[in-house]
């Protein structure tokens, strides 16, 4: 866990005082919705479909017990009970009241949360791996690197009004988890030839409209100069980005018009005017953030406890859980647990008040009081000892995130759609819980293997529906809700764009689709172990098309 000085709480306390003045002169009639908007949006505010909406950040994903205990006293005295995680490590609430607002935000600050930079033309929340810390995998905890970002960034003068909202994220390991290439800058650390420990640089990356993958304009980056040379990128975005065309604003058609070898040298001569300068990392300012993360107190344990083999196999449904849910620890005798927030008809990443309390208290118990948030909108306890694996099981599955689909087909990350966003044009989130309906065969989905959902309400694709293995996006035609499937996305270190299988088909058969869709795939693996995203490789989409609209 990250622990914030006085710095850090001034700012977000003053930032709170600041919002509630200007809360009072929009309901006293001095400010216009107009007037307000860009203040409020500065906080993470939207105006949705229902009611105002606020977003929270949770830097790259980390949370402490007290921090989820006051997500679940926001949900329950300003919302209707419950919170949306969301793919971007932050929360969100549709129901609060503007005049309740500053005291929600109050609240927050009370344990060092608000919603600065959760939207607007800014930096947004920086994200990283949900197992930052603790995979065995990576080289460095990448949540250093993303706090040294997200200081340099907060509230920085030159970039609180860049041409268009824009997002990073930080990656360390040899797996992506943070989806890297679907990001405006990307951070990856790795070895070069040398030995030596730096960043690839890449950038461009974004769904929506116009989909990119991010390209990669400095294979190797110094740490020393991670500052400068994000620092010379956005300097660079801000000079050229387009401001004329709100379509054409992001930096990704920015790469992309001028090119990635164009854009790099525009980069790298700004970066020679800043590289040398105060940006330049210096190793004791390194030292003191990431003194600020403190690591638990592990005990010497070994792996495998023999009660935990016992449980296994005594009950079938612990034994499919610890083999879906539950993953190697760096530390010996220590385990990575996922909780589903994807149960059968549920909204895909919401939890109500009490399972976030209870979720906090288990933390306590079991993880040393510490909680993440993934961007397939899942949580996660980081450090739980294996020994209490057992015990914890039955905890979870008491408040109903203990749903063994982790990465598995009813595992669908989904925008909040129509039900909410004032800019959908079509529902999500009742196509997502139809879909946990027909595949609530635990056993089923188990034999289908890894299959990534992920549906889109409209084209700005919030439930990034290009990287899906099955992405679904919902279209509006003539007043009517239809859906375009793409098959074959993928959203880690093989990053790749969805295909299109045909034409749109409507609300009530997308479910039907998705069955076709897993049935064809059962007959096309080429064995039982081939994952889905394997067989589309190898096959093309044109079997599938063929299953689908063979009698439609």
């Amino acid at each position: 866990m990250y622990i914030y000085d006085d710095l850090d709480r001034t700012l977000v306390n003053e930032r709170v005082a600041e919002f509630r003045d200007q809360v009072a002169r929009r309901l006293s009639g001095e400010l216009t919705e107009d007037e307000f908007r860009p203040l409020r949006l500065m906080n993470g505010v939207y105006l949705q479909l229902h009611a105002y909406m606020l977003r929270t950040a949770i830097p790259y994903g980390t949370l402490s017990s007290a921090q989820m205990h006051m997500l679940a006293h926001v949900a329950r005295r300003y919302d209707r009970g419950y919170g949306h995680f969301t793919t971007r490590q932050n929360i969100q609430y549709h129901w609060i009241k503007l005049e309740e607002l500053p005291d929600a935000m109050a609240d927050f600050a009370s344990v060092g949360m608000h919603g600065m930079q959760t939207s607007g033309n800014c930096v947004r929340n920086i994200t990283t791996d949900q197992w930052a810390g603790v995979a065995p995998d990576e080289i460095e905890d990448p949540r250093v690197w993303a706090e040294l970002v997200r200081q340099h960034v907060t509230l920085h003068p030159e970039f609180s009004f860049l041409p268009r909202k824009f997002k990073i994220a930080v990656g360390t390991s040899g797996h992506d988890r943070a989806a890297l290439a679907i990001h405006d800058l990307a951070l990856r650390l790795h070895r070069n030839g040398a030995g030596e420990i730096g960043f690839e640089v890449m950038v461009g990356g974004g769904l929506g409209r116009t989909p990119f993958l991010a390209k990669t304009i400095k294979p190797f980056l110094h740490k020393r100069d991670v500052l400068s040379y994000v620092e010379a990128i956005l300097r660079t975005y801000n000079e050229f980005g387009r401001r004329d065309n709100i379509y054409k604003a992001r930096i990704k058609i920015l790469v992309h018009e001028l090119g990635a070898e164009a854009f790099a040298r525009e980069v790298e001569a700004e970066w020679q005017n800043v590289k040398d300068g105060a940006l330049a990392l210096d190793p004791a300012a390194f030292a003191d953030v990431a003194s600020r993360f403190v690591y638990p107190a592990y005990e010497r344990l070994g792996d495998d406890p023999p009660a935990v083999g016992e449980a296994r196999r005594a009950d079938h449904c612990f034994d499919a859980w610890m083999d879906n849910s539950v993953t190697n620890h760096k530390v010996p005798g220590y385990a990575i647990v996922t909780l589903s927030l994807k149960p059968e008809g549920g909204t895909p990443g919401d939890a109500t008040a009490e399972q976030m309390d209870a979720i906090a208290d288990l933390a306590d118990r079991y993880s040393f009081g510490e909680i993440r948030v993934g961007h397939e909108q899942n949580l996660v306890l980081p450090h739980v000892a294996q020994r209490d694996l057992p015990e914890l099981w039955r905890a979870l599955d008491a408040i109903g995130v203990a749903t063994p689909n982790i990465g598995l087909i009813s595992d669908i990350i989904s925008c909040p759609g129509l039900d909410y966003c004032s800019l959908a044009n079509t529902r999500s989130i009742p196509i997502a819980r139809e879909i946990t309906r027909r595949f609530r065969d635990h056993d089923l989905a188990r034999d289908l293997g890894r299959l990534h959902i992920n549906i889109s309400g409209c084209i700005n694709a919030c439930g990034h529906h290009h990287v899906g293995h099955i992405g679904i996006l919902g279209v509006e035609k003539n007043g009517e809700e239809f859906y375009q499937i793409t098959l074959g996305g993928k959203a880690d270190e093989g990053a790749k764009l969805g295909a299109l299988i045909g034409p749109a088909v409507p609300y009530a058969q997308v479910a039907d689709v998705v069955e076709d869709i897993a049935a064809a795939y059962v007959e096309l693996r080429a064995r039982p172990d081939e994952l889905f995203i394997d067989t589309v490789k190898r096959t093309g989409i044109e079997p599938f098309r063929e299953r689908v609209y063979a009698t439609r």
